[in-house]
């Protein structure tokens, strides 16, 4: 079953609207959602992976238990290239995460993360929220732990080995 999802292009626009920011007479910069939404639309390709997550919980007034993991992942199969996605939903606790990819013998290519409590980017600093890149080990035994800071959105890209 292929889901197809159309958004009308208002609400991309919104998007847009919403990732950029600029006063009169000064500079654009860009708000703290545009880094994970250009990165997201420049690397999510191909097929939508579903990602096992064994995850932590915590309550909610709303939503009662909720994971602590989130995360989304694709791969690319002209490439092989895979994706990943992940937010750390604790405000102030880091999250271990382990990947693997069935099936393949994979690198990690790059690890980006943003993080920080009330973070953002203004006119007066508007490169205070953008992702960094983290080290991380490279895959041993078809997988490979990365660190996910209190606070994070993250995207791991991995890339076949040969």
């Amino acid at each position: 079953m292929v889901l197809v999802l159309k958004i009308p292009l208002i609400y991309v626009c919104w998007v847009v609207w919403w990732a950029i920011r600029a006063e009169p007479g000064t500079p654009a910069w860009r708000q703290t959602i545009f880094h994970p939404f250009a990165l997201t639309a420049r690397y999510a390709r191909g097929t939508s992976l579903r990602p096992t997550i064994v995850s932590p919980v915590h309550d909610t007034a709303k939503y009662g238990d909720v994971t602590v993991l989130d995360a989304a992942a694709t791969t690319d199969p002209e490439t092989g290239a895979v994706a990943v996605f992940c937010v750390n939903r604790s405000a102030d606790e880091a999250l271990a995460v382990d990947l693997s990819v069935a099936g393949r013998e994979v690198r990690v290519v790059e690890h980006l993360v943003m993080s920080g409590d009330r973070l953002a980017n203004t006119q007066e600093s508007p490169d205070a929220a953008t992702p960094r890149n983290v080290p991380v080990s490279q895959v041993q035994d078809g997988s490979t732990t990365v660190e996910l800071p209190a606070a994070s959105w993250s995207m791991i890209r991995l890339e076949p080995v040969g």
